[in-house]
């Protein structure tokens, strides 16, 4: 099973003394991960390169900085969010010595070249979303199942040292569940109940989104309470079971269509007018896209060109750059079945 990743520290960087306030965090986190000095080093290129570039060519941004540690191994997730110009030729501003604005031109090639994986997803007009990925020690092991991809944001609310949302999901041979919890207002109290609804999903081995629903509803009793959605998935039945209490929104969808889900009102752990589960078609090549109520329920894949094809992480960046609040937690979840290549 696979819970809660650390969350993401933004970082709102808009002008040219930002960026070394977002070079420090990336180091500290980096070595808070236990990465050895070279691999901090790449991690403090990446992200002042990325940082320059939000306020040269994205007339300012965000920056979202992800550390996680396993036994073996550490990643720095970077991510690097605009709405400015975009850009015209993708190609051609990752080739050193390309500059739109007079600089020498080595940013952008320089960040791909320090990083493990490096993603880009740029619209003209819309802005352009960059991620990068600095990786310490052994490959990181995938502990979810094979057949599924996921990438999830979570963003706490500003100023605030513990997200009051969380997540999980966990896979069978036959299911994979997805959960996010958002608990009532934000800081400690928040926490403390999306922490209880964690473990009430570690606790149920059953596939049922209304059994983990349950679950949640009595332990979290002696909390503030929480709005709640599980995502129940069957791959071989291509069936989807979805049941809600509150504000987390969940969507499926395909190249053609988004299907909203349906919840009803209510706070798990203290009031619910009813607890029901509804059934969706999961079609082959369907993406499950859920979020909590930091994030506009405006939020749709489908608007943006290419994006339903490039990874979850990606599309989940997007998602929180152009539809979140920044008045609340926010956490925004992505997966589909991996595509399988010869």
């Amino acid at each position: 099973m696979e819970m809660s990743s650390p969350y993401f520290v933004p970082i709102v960087v808009q002008e040219e003394t930002q960026p070394g306030l977002a070079r420090r965090e990336a180091a500290r986190l980096a070595a808070l991960e236990g990465m050895q000095e070279s691999d901090v080093g790449r991690a403090s290129i990446v992200v002042t390169e990325a940082a320059k570039n939000l306020v040269k060519h994205g007339h300012g941004g965000e920056m979202l900085l992800r550390g996680s540690r396993s036994a073996d191994s550490a990643t720095l997730d970077v991510l690097a969010l605009d709405k400015g110009k975009g850009m015209q030729d993708v190609e051609a501003c990752m080739r050193d010595g390309f500059s739109t604005s007079g600089t020498p031109g080595t940013g952008m090639g320089a960040m791909q070249r320090m990083s493990d994986l490096f993603e880009i997803y740029s619209v003209p007009g819309s802005g352009t979303v960059v991620h990068c990925r600095i990786a310490a020690g052994k490959k990181p092991q995938d502990s979810r199942n094979s057949r599924m991809d996921t990438g999830v944001v979570m963003v706490p609310y500003p100023g605030e040292t513990r997200c009051g949302d969380g997540w999980a999901e966990r896979h069978t041979n036959t299911h994979s569940i997805y959960m996010i919890v958002d608990g009532l207002g934000h800081g400690p109290g928040a926490a403390e109940a999306a922490d209880e609804a964690l473990a009430a999903f570690g606790r149920v081995e059953s596939v049922s989104a209304i059994d983990i629903l349950e679950e949640a509803h009595f332990a979290l009793r002696k909390t503030r309470g929480a709005a709640m959605s599980v995502a129940s998935i069957d791959r071989y039945k291509r069936k989807l079971q979805f049941a809600g209490v509150g504000n987390v929104s969940g969507s499926v969808i395909t190249p053609s269509k988004s299907q909203s889900m349906v919840s009803h009102s209510g706070i798990i752990g203290h009031t619910m007018a009813r607890m029901q589960d509804f059934m969706y078609e999961w079609p082959a090549g369907a993406t499950l896209l859920m979020f909590s109520d930091g994030i506009s329920t405006q939020a749709n894949l489908l608007k943006y060109p290419g994006l339903l094809s490039r990874s979850p992480l990606l599309g989940a960046a997007v998602i929180y750059r152009d539809f979140t609040r920044h008045r609340d937690d926010a956490t925004v979840l992505i997966s589909r079945e991996r595509v399988e290549r010869n």
